[in-house]
């Protein structure tokens, strides 16, 4: 995947990374929508990837498939649910043998150029396409490296996926510093300490569940020396962030969108809606969907997950808006807890929130789940608790 970031723009060609965390019908639907004429397939998702083609529209062109990390071809062949010309088939080292080391990669016409098609995670809507010029991921390259001060030669640990607005840039990134690259198939927290202390990893990206990873180590590798991590996305918990900090790490906030290519603004709690304060300071608020408005009062989900999070025996929260005739909207609590934790009921959670924000604010109905429900990318999908909070609503009346 990181070569594929230089090799594909080199022969003039147009990179669109899929999330492998989507489901055959989605890819389909995207490799249908980007009309795709070459598709690189790491062996680990062969099956999903065929199965996506065999849900191709009638009429739709099959891209070549290239195999990754695999010498053996045949045996995917053997799927009855898909029919494939041998022809069609290659694999990656046999493509890099039949290389010509002479060749002068394919300039760009304009700089404004398309030069990456990628997908938004679905938070919001249906996915959307979106391009980015030669030019644009530059800037965005450039400026990811200056704002975060990134030196020469730096280490850098992938926990952040590739397929997420290209690694946020990174790849090219580290490559205009000299970085090494140090690359991961899965994730859990002691792996990620032990690739730490083995390579000497100075920067690592990720979404708030990575911070959330290093923070329930129980008796984690002790850092020999500072590590400077980015995070975008769902913001993480005041208590995730003492406690990585309190490690070690070095946190930088940022947000972005897939429609800007990578981190747009750093040190900033990441969402839709803001305030500036006086000193200059911008300080995102939420999402203007995930905003609760009760009473005539702007209510923060985020700022209410920050208080269920300081809960000992929570994991993971979300809260959101529940329809109230009264009121027009009240604070509705989705929480999982830990496994080993006393169990507290919905009493204990509300009033432990009663006794540490503004009463107004307060969860008026405490849901307790197994695990929240999650888009591809780790996003907590608060459009579909918004649907539950309403039809638990009406199951009360």
């Amino acid at each position: 995947m990181y070569e594929l970031h230089f090799a594909v723009p080199m022969c003039g060609a147009i990179l669109n990374t899929l999330n492998t965390r989507l489901d055959a019908h989605t890819i389909s639907v995207l490799l249908s929508h980007c009309k795709s004429k070459l598709l690189f397939v790491d062996h680990l998702f062969r099956s999903l990837v065929l199965q996506a083609i065999s849900v191709f529209p009638p009429q739709t062109q099959v891209p070549m498939l290239v195999f990754l990390n695999s010498d053996d071809h045949m045996e995917v062949i053997e799927s009855p649910a898909v029919d494939l010309d041998l022809n069609d088939v290659r694999t990656y080292e046999s493509m890099i043998e039949k290389g010509d080391a002479g060749y002068k990669w394919v300039q760009p016409k304009s700089e404004w150029d398309p030069m990456v098609l990628n997908y938004t995670s679905g938070t919001t809507s249906s996915p959307k396409g979106v391009a980015h010029s030669h030019r644009g991921l530059y800037i965005v390259t450039v400026d990811s490296l200056i704002e975060w001060s990134v030196p020469k030669q730096p280490v850098y640990l992938w926990t952040l996926p590739m397929f997420h607005a290209n690694g946020w840039c990174f790849p090219w990134a580290m490559a205009a510093v000299g970085g090494t690259n140090v690359c991961l198939r899965k994730l859990d927290g002691p792996m990620l300490y032990q690739e730490m202390h083995t390579h000497g990893v100075t920067h690592m990206c990720g979404a708030s569940i990575v911070l959330k990873m290093l923070a329930d180590v129980p008796s984690p590798l002790l850092l020999t020396h500072p590590v400077h991590i980015l995070t975008s996305g769902a913001p993480p918990p005041a208590n995730v962030l003492a406690s990585v900090a309190a490690l070690g790490f070095i946190v930088t906030h940022g947000y972005g969108l897939t429609e800007t290519g990578g981190v747009v603004v750093s040190c900033a709690w990441k969402s839709d809606v803001g305030v500036i304060h006086s000193d200059g300071y911008m300080e995102i608020k939420d999402r203007s969907k995930d905003i609760i408005i009760s009473g005539g009062e702007n209510i923060s989900s985020i700022e209410i997950e920050s208080i269920l999070y300081s809960h000992p025996a929570i994991n993971e929260a979300a809260a959101v808006a529940c329809p109230d005739k009264y009121w027009g909207e009240t604070p509705c609590a989705f929480v999982s807890l830990k496994l080993d934790a006393i169990k507290p009921t919905s009493k204990d959670i509300i009033e432990f929130c009663r006794a540490r924000m503004p009463h107004y604010m307060v969860p008026k109905i405490v849901v307790f789940v197994a695990e929240l429900p999650k888009t591809s990318t780790g996003k907590i999908q608060k459009s579909d608790l918004r649907m539950r909070a309403k039809a638990l609503k009406h199951s009360l009346v």
